[in-house]
């Protein structure tokens, strides 16, 4: 079934205690799409990106069945550009450099083609680039999944909350859910933020796994324990590109089918820190998901007596 992406296409400069980069190809619907990419073949971008952009990356999208036709190229202009340096538990991070170019005046234009999506991911944009987006669908999706981030809770709370009134899903971290809600536990939390609009809650957790809520009903899923952690950036990203695009591929939006796309977004994202920016998930085998799925299969199951 189709999916639309719209969310940031633009460069990265990262410092970890693993390494450090200069510019490299990063933005939420960069990793999105690309995540995605391994489960439906048809993926919708809308972004924008300055002349600068380099569109060998671009054909690395449409490689990957990604239609770029809703990606705009402003000529003479720059991409929206983020340096950021990782402390050593590499859970939180200093901003460097932020520099917005093409996405301050960020105009998302949804062609023709893209409106009969079926489902819909808001990558991290302003609240009301996001609501822009819903908008201008002539059709509502069968689902809408809403990234966002602290930043907006701050700066526009107001739009945030307009916003969330027209989400299914909406994808957070625990920090955040708690920002947003003023509830320190996460099952209060979760309660006072499907108040504002959506049906379901996922609370990223990090290297602790993630959570998703739905009413009464609560799913957790462990992260991976991986020997190399390189680069967390683009992450939860990743996660939310595996989690649309299963259910993109399946056509199925019930909890018990969440479950399951929580679990292949889970997988997708711990490929995605083993390298810098995109550079893992971009050549992914079939064998290689196939045996990290299964990695979580066996980090999860166990028999349990029913009487003590």
């Amino acid at each position: 079934m189709s999916l639309l992406v719209v969310g940031s296409v633009a460069f990265d400069a990262i410092e970890t205690p693993f390494g450090k980069t200069d510019k490299i190809v990063g933005g939420a619907a960069s990793y999105i799409s690309l995540a995605a990419s391994y489960f439906t073949k048809s993926t919708n971008l809308v972004a924008v990106v300055g002349e600068d952009f380099p569109q060998a990356f671009i054909d690395h999208l449409n490689q990957h069945g990604v239609d770029t036709t809703g990606l705009q190229v402003k000529k003479g202009e720059k991409s929206f550009f983020w340096s950021g340096k990782y402390h050593t538990d590499m859970n939180s991070r200093d901003t460097l450099v932020t520099e917005l170019n093409v996405l301050a005046d960020f105009d998302p234009i949804v062609p023709e083609a893209y409106q009969n999506c079926e489902f819909l991911m808001l990558g991290n944009l302003t609240p009301k680039v996001q609501q822009t987006v819903i908008e201008r669908l002539q059709k509502r999706p069968k689902l809408v999944v809403m990234d966002t981030m602290n930043f907006w809770m701050e700066v526009a709370l107001d739009d945030l909350k307009e916003t969330l009134k027209k989400v299914d899903v909406l994808t957070i971290n625990d920090e955040e859910a708690r920002q947003l809600s003023g509830e320190y536990s996460l099952v209060k939390a979760a309660a006072k933020i499907q108040e504002m609009g959506p049906k379901y809650l996922i609370i990223k957790k990090g290297e602790n796994g993630a959570l998703l809520f739905h009413g009464k009903e609560v799913f957790f899923a462990p992260a991976l324990p991986l020997e190399d952690v390189f680069d967390p950036t683009g992450a939860g990203d990743t996660f939310a590109g595996g989690f649309i695009g299963y259910l993109a591929k399946t056509g199925d939006i019930s909890f018990e089918n969440m479950k399951n796309a929580i679990i292949f977004g889970s997988a997708m994202a711990s490929f995605c820190v083993e390298k810098f920016g995109t550079e893992r998930i971009i050549n992914l085998s079939q064998a290689e998901l196939d045996a990290r799925i299964q990695a979580f299969r066996n980090l999860v199951r166990f028999d349990i007596p029913a009487t003590l």
